[in-house]
């Protein structure tokens, strides 16, 4: 079973207008309502992809009532934990620039945290768990540490894709995969990374410390990937780029569905970036029809590691 976490859930108000003027009334061209937050976009994802899993996390009220609702008409399980708060919404406003405005996320106690400790101490060998999105900052990093370090006794792949202080924090709990962007591998080791070589370079300390699985976004410039043995970049498919929400979240589930199925990581890697791509060219996450459509632009090469940057 493939279990996603999502700690601060959302629905995502998304909004498409031709110009955008602040402190004036601006009428939407185009608006779409979906469930936010990366756990809960991996999930959708997945499903898209003929896989089932089962979505994690905290919601509550009307708007926690209508993500459930929307997950389950897409035929997600979902075994969220109640917050007895309104689940936050987000804004988002696209014209020619993209502006958010994203809620605070819910203010979690020690019961709640038990009770996602309790579902997660049921999970078995070879199950899946995607801690993804923002961690709340009511919630220890300690908290954190020790579910990565359950998944790491129980032998359930233990998959991290969040950003900041707290992807720094839980490098140490030795994730099977994580996929930084290029920026946020920088973060983890204080630097500015602009090429695939500089990328390389701190995707194999990151391998060296325990993670099974390093994939490394960069935008136009494709993607890597790195584990002990192999080294590979990926360059992203050209098209017409609608919404990159969730396009990170898709590489995740594509990588996920691919490894699931033939157990190849560079073959997996290929699928995540197609995936990511098929969504980044949609107005809402990719189809698996699209995702098959683009596998093949998708050029997986081996990287030489004596180019590597030091």
């Amino acid at each position: 079973m493939i279990y996603t976490c999502t700690i601060t859930p959302s629905i995502d108000y998304t909004a498409y207008l031709s110009h955008f003027e602040s402190g004036k009334l601006n009428r939407s061209e185009e608006v779409y309502y979906y469930p936010g937050g990366k756990g809960i976009n991996v999930s959708r994802v997945l499903s898209r992809l003929g896989l089932g899993s089962r979505a994690l996390g905290y919601a509550g009220g009307f708007t926690g009532h209508y993500i459930e609702q929307f997950l389950a008409e897409e035929g997600i399980e979902t075994d969220f934990i109640d917050t007895g708060e309104i689940t936050r919404i987000n804004v988002k406003i696209k014209t020619d620039k993209e502006t958010e405005l994203n809620g605070p996320g819910p203010e979690i106690n020690e019961t709640q945290l038990q009770e996602l400790n309790n579902k997660i101490s049921t999970m078995k060998q070879d199950d899946w768990f995607v801690l993804a999105g923002s961690l709340s900052k009511s919630i220890p990093m300690q908290f954190f540490k020790d579910l990565a370090n359950t998944c790491n006794e129980r032998g359930i792949h233990f998959v991290l894709d969040t950003s900041g202080s707290a992807l720094k924090e839980l490098i140490d709990t030795k994730p099977f995969l994580i996929k930084p962007n290029e920026h946020e591998l920088g973060e983890i080791f204080g630097v500015a990374i602009h090429t695939q070589s500089e990328a390389f370079h701190y995707a194999s300390k990151l391998v060296d410390q325990g993670i099974e699985h390093v994939v490394v976004s960069m935008g136009a410039a494709g993607a890597i990937y790195a584990n002990r043995d192999q080294w590979y970049t990926a360059q992203a498919p050209k098209g017409n780029v609608v919404n990159t929400v969730g396009s990170g979240d898709s590489l995740v589930s594509g990588f996920i569905a691919s490894y699931i199925d033939e157990q190849d990581p560079v073959r997996a890697f290929q699928y995540g970036v197609a995936s990511g791509s098929a969504t980044a060219f949609r107005t809402d996450l990719c189809e698996k029809q699209d995702v098959e459509q683009l596998l093949a632009e998708v050029k997986v090469l081996p990287f030489d590691k004596k180019d590597v940057t030091k």
